[in-house]
């Protein structure tokens, strides 16, 4: 029974080195960035809402394009920016895939209802300049995020869904009430109300939506929790469910598999 819900939601101490990763990730993202290959086309801060950080980078490699990842941060939707993260774009370019990092205001300045409506219109601003087939990846709050355009009362439209063949939350917070328990809510400023609206594991899912639940086998058990929740419970109602757990993985160094575009992980995002 957990008790300490500020600890159950606890990373960096309980991760080896734990405290070196954000200046690791905005050092990656920057490294990849300045070193970008010239077949690589790269456009930056493309806006999709009206808000400054309502942008995102579209990263486009030369020649045919396999389809679109829309990839979305995580940080307890308080923290980080979608260019601490360009570095994650590696894989997918490899395997011939444009990718978009999608980026979103932070709370307090809006709540989480907001940002769910920014993603939605980052994903339409997208497939309205690109066509073919979408995929949605998010990682932690951005699990939380992607997963919330394949609920029933998406933004998007039957067209656009029509497109998303795949919605792969990484170590997603899919049940948000348990927040309501923690210090972290002072910024989050979740209401009972909002944890029902905003929670997909209490809403239904798209019908024929394809969603896989990932994370690492050594990241808290409250993650893992969460992760198995939504393949469970989405499981019956129309949606196509896998839950996966990855060996020797933690819910820092579990995302970076997608710089590998031989990772399990970029072949589950890219893939058929």
């Amino acid at each position: 029974m957990i008790t300490d819900w500020d600890d159950a939601y606890t990373n960096v101490t309980y991760i080896p080195d734990g405290a070196s990763y954000v200046d690791r990730w905005a050092a990656q993202a920057g490294a990849f960035r300045q070193a970008l290959p010239a077949q690589i086309t790269a456009e930056y801060d493309v806006s999709h809402g009206a808000r400054a950080r309502e942008c995102h980078d579209v990263f486009t490699p030369a020649g045919a394009i396999a389809g679109t990842v829309i990839f979305v941060h995580g940080g307890y939707w308080m923290r980080f920016g979608k260019s601490d993260w360009s570095h994650l774009a590696a894989g997918a370019l490899q395997r011939g895939w444009r990718v978009v990092l999608a980026g979103y205001e932070l709370t307090p300045n809006i709540k989480i209802s907001e940002i769910t409506a920014s993603i939605a219109a980052c994903v339409a601003r997208v497939m309205s300049r690109f066509d073919g087939t979408v995929r949605l990846a998010g990682h932690s709050a951005g699990g939380h995020l992607v997963s919330r355009m394949v609920c029933a009362d998406t933004r998007l439209d039957a067209a656009m869904l029509k497109r998303i063949q795949h919605v792969v939350s990484i170590s997603g917070v899919h049940d948000l009430r348990p927040l309501l328990k923690t210090k972290m809510n002072a910024t989050l400023n979740l209401t009972e109300r909002e944890t029902a609206d905003e929670s997909p594991a209490l809403l239904y899912p798209v019908s024929g939506s394809r969603v896989t639940c990932w994370v690492g086998a050594d990241e808290r058990p409250e993650f893992i929790r969460q992760n198995a929740l939504l393949a469970n419970v989405w499981t019956g109602l129309g949606a196509e469910m896998r839950e996966v757990v990855v060996a020797g993985k933690h819910h820092f160094n579990v995302v970076e598999d997608m710089i590998d575009p031989d990772s399990a992980l970029t072949a589950l995002v890219t893939g058929a």
